[in-house]
C-alpha cells in the first residue's frame, strides 16, 4: 500500500530556514511525480511546488519562487522541500502527494495527484 510520510515541521521565526522531506512507501517512487502543496487554517489548500519523476523539471508558486526549493532523491524514496527566508504567511500544514506518471511532467493541480501525505505543521512566529 502506497504511503506519504513528512516530517520536519516546526516553530520557527520569520527569517529562518526549514526543510521538509517526504519519505514514500509502497510504490515505485522514480515512477512519480511530487508535489507539495499547504494549508492554512481558513484557507484552501494551494500548490507550492511539483517536481518530475526524474527531477529535472520543477515549478514553483509566486509566492514561494526563490525561496523555497523543491529536490528528490530516488534512491532514498524521498522528496525534499527547502524553505528559507520563511515569512509569516508560510504558516501552514504541508503535505506532499504524489501522481503516477510515463510523460516526465510536473503538476501543479490538487486533482492531478494520486495520493496524499497526512501532512506537517510549519508554524512562523515574528
Amino acid at each position: 500500500q502506497e504511503q506519504l510520510v513528512e516530517s520536519g515541521g516546526g516553530l520557527v521565526q520569520a527569517g529562518d530556514t526549514l526543510r521538509l522531506s517526504c519519505a514514500a512507501s509502497g510504490l515505485t517512487f522514480s515512477n512519480y511525480a511530487m508535489g507539495w502543496f499547504r494549508q492554512a487554517p481558513g484557507k484552501e489548500r494551494e500548490f507550492v511546488a511539483g517536481i518530475s519523476r526524474s527531477g529535472d523539471r520543477t515549478h514553483y508558486a509566486d509566492s514561494v519562487k526563490g525561496r523555497f526549493t523543491i529536490s528528490r532523491d530516488n534512491a532514498k524514496n524521498t522528496v525534499y522541500l527547502q524553505m528559507n527566508s520563511l515569512k509569516l504567511d508560510d504558516a501552514a500544514v504541508y503535505s506532499c502527494a504524489a501522481r503516477l506518471d510515463y510523460t516526465g511532467s510536473y503538476y501543479y493541480k490538487e486533482v492531478s495527484y494520486d495520493f496524499w501525505g497526512q501532512g506537517t505543521q510549519v508554524t512562523v512566529s515574528s
